[in-house]
């Protein structure tokens, strides 16, 4: 008689386990890992996408203090001097 409860008790505890499904917070931290995975990995592509697509940037234009400096750096005398 013992074992006929036993084993009715484990059928139900089974069934539970079978109802109850996935824990929630795993489900929660499966969703936002998801997400952010997604995110990065959309991220790297539209990235590497934007450097075969886009152009080069282009250099700041340089100061004419800063090219008066260079010039003298080089030895040759800024005009108007």
């Amino acid at each position: 008689m013992d074992h006929d409860a036993d084993a009715d008790r484990m059928k139900k505890a089974a069934g539970d386990v079978a109802a109850q499904g996935f824990n929630p917070g795993l489900i929660v931290l499966l969703v936002i890992g998801g997400l952010i995975s997604l995110f990065l990995v959309g991220n790297y592509v539209l990235y590497m996408y934007a450097q075969k697509t886009l152009p080069p940037k282009k250099k700041k234009p340089i100061s004419k203090k800063k090219m008066k400096r260079e010039r003298l750096k080089q030895g040759v005398s800024a005009p108007g001097e």
